[in-house]
């Protein structure tokens, strides 16, 4: 909510104004501030705002940060260097066993466009610690010989990621660790939703499917599976049709009680929905799907009610969907 990001924001501005005091923090209220709203072209609340040097010429935006610690490291971020620079194997597992999810980046030299990139996405990820390493002795410690993201995961490497030059951009790599904030299927509700709209990667992927039906568990294996071979590119999700509160995404995607088990690819920018045409969930079905979605082969699906049986019988007729190209044209 607007007042919690607004709390989370004044503890920030708390603590920083001990660490840096250059920077300041300030609060408008655009509903009196019409001229402001429309300047910084304001859609949407809460938004915030970093100028830089006295500028207010294209400020940039602080996206999906929601607590006081990633406030700050946001802000240091941009006012400082991205990454830690590691020289030791010693330090390397000091940070990737400070926090739950580290992310370093292992490079030939330091100096390449990969690496310019890898800095540039640690400014936008502030919620994990960056480090970064040219040293030889560092990388065979890790057994990585080329240019190499990797996410550790309570200590452990969970991805690797080869990063070759001007190939992955900033947004690529953004999305790619961000995934890892999530697990790799996210059950729908209304305290994940949040979380599932702060990862910016705009195809979702959605599994409509009783948790307490006999085939669960082998549908979910299924899903999963294939969630592994597309992260960073489609999120997959999981809709449980027993609980009463995911009514509206139902609603939405127009599922009824006789379509489960069913899944919908949906593409945020767009609006657009996709349907996958195989009635199995198998990990092959979805693959197939997936595949086909971002080749941009899948077929939109438009939802229609069915045509109902006396839909002529009256001098006005009853058009839907599915009849309506029909009886129109």
């Amino acid at each position: 909510s607007s007042q919690n990001l607004s709390e989370e924001f004044a503890e920030a501005a708390r603590q920083l104004k001990r660490e840096a005091p250059r920077i300041q923090f300030g609060k408008i209220d655009v509903t009196h501030q019409h001229d402001l709203r429309k300047e910084f072209n304001i859609r949407e609340f809460p938004t915030v705002k970093f100028f830089v040097d006295g500028s207010r010429e294209d400020p940039i935006d602080c996206k999906g940060v929601r607590q006081a610690s990633a406030f700050i490291t946001w802000v240091k971020r941009r006012t400082g260097p991205s990454t830690v620079l590691i020289n030791s194997t010693d330090q390397a597992e000091a940070i990737i066993h400070a926090e739950d999810l580290a992310v370093i980046g292992f490079f030939k030299e330091l100096h390449n466009d990969s690496m310019e990139v890898f800095c540039e996405t640690a400014r936008d990820v502030p919620e994990m610690p960056f480090g970064m390493t040219a040293s030889k002795d560092v990388c065979a410690n890790y057994g990585i010989r080329e240019n190499t993201l990797v996410v550790f995961k309570k200590g452990k490497p969970v991805h690797k990621e080869v990063l070759e030059n001007s190939r992955q951009t900033k947004l690529d790599l953004t999305r790619l660790i961000k995934t890892f904030t999530l697990d790799l299927v996210t059950e729908y509700n209304l305290e994940t939703s949040v979380k599932i709209f702060d990862v910016p990667v705009e195809n979702h992927i959605l599994l409509f499917t009783p948790k307490n039906s006999e085939t669960f568990n082998a549908i979910y294996e299924n899903y999963k599976a294939a969630a592994a071979e597309f992260r960073g590119k489609i999120m997959f999700v999981l809709v449980d049709t027993n609980e009463t509160r995911n009514g509206r995404v139902f609603e939405y995607f127009r599922i009824r009680d006789v379509d489960v088990p069913a899944v919908r690819i949906l593409n945020l920018t767009s609006d657009a929905k996709y349907k996958m045409p195989a009635d199995r969930v198998t990990v092959e079905n979805l693959k197939e799907f997936c595949e086909s979605y971002l080749n941009g082969k899948a077929k939109l699906h438009l939802s229609s009610e069915e045509i109902p049986e006396d839909w002529d019988k009256m001098p006005v007729k009853v058009l839907v969907g599915k009849n309506f190209n029909r009886i129109v044209f």
